[in-house]
């Protein structure tokens, strides 16, 4: 036995280094749990006890995977791991929320060229710290070595969340009605879509280095870059708890007018007002460095929107109150009509202020 696990760490593939991160993320991952969880880390497969859905009377199992893209590449640059993890949660449970559904629970996995126990360790840290901020919790996860396929510094990061709705309770565009309101919810920066184009324009065009003190952002290129993806969670399940919802999105590739016509119903418009918002600066710093169109910055880029809410207009007064007590900036953007000859569709009009 230790003659071939010798051969295989020849092969550049470090088992005692995979063993040693496991013992580091132990604390972190025992961390975020729910009391459906059954054993602890190290098993084959998490186990979720499911008897906890008897409850509902007709439970519907939504699910979602994702990854954070090349936004990887920054923590690599910077040699900062303990918030991309953050991020992965970010996007994969925020796309369970949108319909209605609470997150139970999270695996992930973690390609890297060589296992760094600490940041193996760190990476786990942002997921277990998303994963209690959103009230799921990670039952298991994998950290794979691939010498030879990815560098001795590189990884990449993915996961995917299993969460629960009752049926009568599922959001979308059969719900959505004409008057309804357009709610907006603003994103902590560029979130976890669209860095292919950021890196682009600041980074290989424009020249910057993440350690570039930028004056818009009041700080420098990379912890901007950096910033963390708000996990709206908890957030829009209170909000679907409180007050009549009807549809969320999320805003992620293909920005605000994509996401938001994806809960659109066929016969009905949005029309959302760009004048109720000022993008943070680093979406203006993109556009103006890169001279990229606003149509190509608003189908990539959130563009200041991570998440929407559509809704009646007498639930708004109370969902900003519920928001403006979670501190989660909120503002009406738009709302939804009827016109034939655009169904379906999302219409970006006006300007914003600081453009």
């Amino acid at each position: 036995m230790t003659q071939q696990q010798n051969a295989y760490a020849r092969a550049g593939v470090d088992i005692e280094a995979a063993d040693t991160a496991i013992e580091l993320m132990r604390g972190s991952v025992g961390r975020a749990t729910r009391p459906e969880v059954i054993g602890g880390l190290g098993g084959f497969a998490g186990l979720f006890d499911a008897s906890a859905l008897t409850g509902y009377t007709r439970p519907l199992l939504a699910t979602s995977t994702d990854g954070v893209g090349t936004k990887v590449a920054i923590a690599q640059a910077l040699d900062k791991h303990d918030t991309i993890g953050f991020d992965l949660v970010g996007m994969v449970v925020d796309d369970l929320v949108v319909c209605g559904a609470e997150p139970l629970f999270m695996t992930d996995y973690i390609a890297t060229g060589s296992v760094i126990p600490e940041r193996i360790a760190a990476i786990v840290k942002g997921i277990a710290d998303a994963c209690i901020e959103a009230g799921c919790a990670l039952v298991g996860g994998e950290t794979a070595e691939h010498p030879g396929l990815l560098g001795p510094d590189e990884y990449d990061i993915a996961g995917a969340a299993t969460g629960v709705v009752e049926a009568d309770r599922l959001l979308g565009p059969g719900r959505v009605r004409p008057g309804d309101a357009v709610l907006a919810l603003a994103s902590s920066g560029l979130h976890s879509n669209g860095y292919s184009l950021v890196r682009h324009v600041l980074l290989q065009k424009a020249g910057w280095s993440l350690d570039r003190d930028v004056a818009e952002f009041g700080r420098t290129l990379g912890e901007e870059l950096l910033e963390p993806t708000l996990v709206y969670a908890k957030t829009c399940l209170a909000l679907a708890d409180a007050v009549e919802v009807h549809a969320m999105s999320h805003v992620t590739g293909g920005g605000l007018a994509a996401n938001l016509a994806r809960v659109m119903p066929e016969e009905l418009r949005a029309t959302v007002e760009r004048a109720t918002w000022n993008p943070q600066p680093v979406f203006d710093v993109v556009r103006q460095v890169g001279a990229i169109s606003q149509a190509d910055l608003e189908g990539t880029l959130n563009c200041g929107v991570g998440m929407v809410v559509v809704l009646p207009p007498e639930s708004v007064p109370a969902a900003l109150e519920l928001l403006s007590g979670r501190e989660v900036r909120a503002w009406v953007a738009g709302e939804i009509d009827v016109d034939p000859e655009q169904s379906g569709t999302v219409r970006l009009t006006g300007q914003h202020p600081n453009w």
